[in-house]
């Protein structure tokens, strides 16, 4: 119970502040039409959160902190992803009513998306490595696994929860009205968050 406990309070403390990944999972849930078609950006946000979770408690994702040139790679790539992104976002049309065309992604665009905010962002992969990985090495055996499910299952419940709050929102129509202006301020975020990855690498 103790390494279930630990795994989501030190998870939810990871995965609430604001947050490209997050912005961008809520984002969908309020423009798809429809809540299952937000889903493709909630499943692969959730599946690169694992991902990232289960490496740095098996220790295999330090190999990245021994290579300089990875996260110089990583920063290059997350930065021109960002920056589409940003771009998508900010020129995104909102959907009022059911008799317009959608502009919303399509499920590739989400899964693309979804898995460049969640892999290609170093700050969040370090934060993995450096938080649940460090933190894992108390556990051994099954108390390991415990507090890594622990911290998975808050990652998808958290996903969940942003996207259906998004839909929620999405169809409150004072909400409608300003999410044109939600989203720019979404792209001017995730253009800032490349300028500051950058940043941070070259300083």
């Amino acid at each position: 119970m103790q390494a279930f406990l630990h795994g989501v309070i030190l998870a939810l403390g990871l995965i609430l502040p604001l947050g490209v990944q997050n912005l961008f999972v809520f984002n969908q849930g309020a423009m798809q039409p429809k809540f299952w078609r937000a889903l493709p950006a909630v499943i692969a946000a959730s599946v690169c959160d694992m991902f990232l979770i289960l490496l740095s408690v098996q220790g295999v994702s330090l190999l990245l902190l021994q290579f300089g040139f990875l996260k110089i790679a990583l920063v290059g790539i997350g930065t021109v992803f960002l920056g589409y992104m940003g771009w998508l976002t900010w020129n995104t049309r909102v959907v009022q009513d059911a008799s317009q065309p959608a502009a919303s992604l399509s499920l590739r665009q989400q899964v693309v998306f979804a898995v460049t905010v969640s892999l290609l962002n170093p700050h969040a992969i370090l934060d993995t490595i450096g938080v649940i990985g460090t933190s894992s090495v108390s556990y051994e055996g099954t108390d390991k696994m415990i507090f890594a499910m622990a911290c998975i299952l808050v990652s998808w419940v958290w996903f969940l929860f942003l996207a259906a709050l998004g839909r929620l929102l999405g169809r409150q129509e004072w909400f409608t009205q300003s999410l044109g202006n939600i989203n720019k301020v979404s792209a001017v975020f995730m253009w800032g968050s490349a300028f500051y990855m950058v940043y941070n690498t070259i300083r």
